[in-house]
Order: structure tokens, then sequence, then C-alpha cells
């Protein structure tokens, strides 16, 4: 068990952890300590910081650090549930293609590889400007653009293992191709998937934070952290902080993650990163 969490004991990877329970700890939690309605105003638009607004209002009155403190949850909501679902179909995609002996192969890893011919910014944006900014549509688009990306990784992965002797050995005795996948080859190919799941998960909030920022996304009165960036681009010589603060823990949040994954490549030997 030890020797799954050695990537903690390094600078980076401890750094990495302190960074994303910092932030991850802000969002989850942020909106038990927020001192008023995110969406109710308080006094005049574009203050500074003030003894009872401590980080001033945005362009409507409403109270920054009240914002700030209930806008993490969207971003790390979405991003999880996008990351998990990317996931679960590029899991499938690249276990079926990776083992089969049939024309099904080239069939899904050419699909893969059209879809990997598109900007991932690009074709998230048209997904959202075509079926709308539900949240649900969110969660699809992010989980479809990073779908090409695992799915080749796992399929490259399985290919190593699936000509291996246990795989052959768990086929001469008859075992059911669900099981050989189950048993023989996904746990041998987790150390690469486990490097790679920090890294599309950064991304994820990339994505996230970029549409929401575009105004593509969600939209207000929600309190979301990229949301609160674009809106108050119009009062950054006012009131600086009601960008800076939202935009520093998206950063912070993105960087822990990436070094938290960095150190899980460094402690398992690989480079992998994300397509």
């Amino acid at each position: 068990m030890r020797h799954r969490f050695r990537f903690a004991r390094t600078p980076a990877g401890l750094v990495g952890l302190l960074v994303v329970a910092l932030t991850a700890g802000t969002a989850l939690f942020g909106p038990f300590f927020a001192p008023h309605s995110p969406v109710t105003t308080l006094a005049a638009p574009a203050s500074g910081p003030s003894g009872a607004d401590l980080l001033g209002t945005d362009f409507l009155g409403r109270d920054v650090l009240s914002r700030v403190l209930w806008g993490g949850r969207s971003v790390l909501l979405l991003a999880v549930v996008a990351t998990a679902l990317a996931y679960a179909l590029g899991l499938l995609i690249g276990l079926v293609a990776g083992y089969s002996r049939s024309l099904l192969e080239p069939f899904l890893m050419r699909s893969v590889d059209v879809m990997r011919a598109f900007p991932k910014l690009l074709f998230f944006m048209i997904i959202v400007t075509g079926l709308g900014t539900s949240k649900a549509v969110l969660i699809g688009g992010i989980a479809l653009v990073q779908v090409p990306g695992i799915a080749r990784l796992v399929h490259t992965a399985t290919r190593e293992v699936s000509f291996r002797g246990y795989v052959e050995a768990a086929v001469v005795r008859g075992e059911r191709t669900v099981a050989i996948l189950r048993r023989e080859v996904l746990p041998n190919i987790l150390a690469p998937l486990v490097a790679d799941a920090g890294l599309r998960f950064a991304l994820s909030i990339l994505l996230v934070a970029g549409v929401n920022f575009l105004g593509l996304g969600l939209r207000p009165p929600d309190a979301d952290w990229s949301l609160m960036i674009g809106e108050n681009r119009e009062i950054t010589s006012l009131n600086p902080w009601s960008i800076f603060v939202p935009a520093a823990l998206i950063a912070l949040l993105t960087i822990g993650v990436n070094l938290v994954g960095d150190a899980v490549v460094r402690s398992l030997g690989r480079s992998d990163t994300p397509e």
C-alpha cells in the first residue's frame, strides 16, 4: 500500500496535494462560510474591499467573497463528472478495440482518429453552441472531446498486454472475454491510466473555465469562478479582486492537479501526457 502513495513523499507531489486540498476544500466547503447570499446585491457596484465586503463587490454590487466561496463547486463538479464519464467511454472503446482481433478494431480506432483531428476547445464550443449550455451538455461535451485521447491510450496499453502469457493462458482455459478484460487486462494497464487521469482532470477544468469565460457555459446569476472573470472584466481597474481571486483559484487548482499528476507519472517511471 505504501508504494502507491510514494508520489506524495516528493516535493512536487506534496505541494500539489496541499494546493489541491486547499482549493478543493474552498470549493466544497466554502458555501458554509459565505457571509452573504451570492446573488444578493449589497452595495454599490464595483466597490473596493471594506469591513463589510472583504473583497469588495462585483459589477452588480454582489459580495465577491460570497461568490468566490460559492463559485468553486460548479467547476469542481463539472470537471469530476466529465472526467469520470470520459474515462468510462474511453476505457470501453480502448479495451474492446485493443483486445479485438476483428475488423472492429480498425473501425473504432479510425473513428477515434477522426475525432482527434478536431481541436478540443473548438469542438467543445461547437457542441455547446448547438445543443445549449445546460450542465448535462457541458459534462457530455467535455467528456466527448477527451474520449479519443483516452481510448487511444487504453488501446495501446491493451494491445501491449493482450499477447502476454497470462492473457493467452486465460483464453486457453476458456474464460469469457469480459472476465479476461476485467481480471487479466485491466489490472495490468491501470498504472498509465492513473498517471493520465490527473492530467485529464486538469484539462477538464480548463475546458469548463474556457467556455464559461466566453459566455458559452453556465449563465448568470450562477456563482462560478470562471464566469466571475468574464462578468467583471469591465471593472478590473475599480475592483481587481473580483477577477484576481477566482482566476488565482482556478490557476492553483490546475497547477496542483498537474503537480500531483506529474509526481504520479514520475513515481511510476512514465512520461505519458494527454493528447
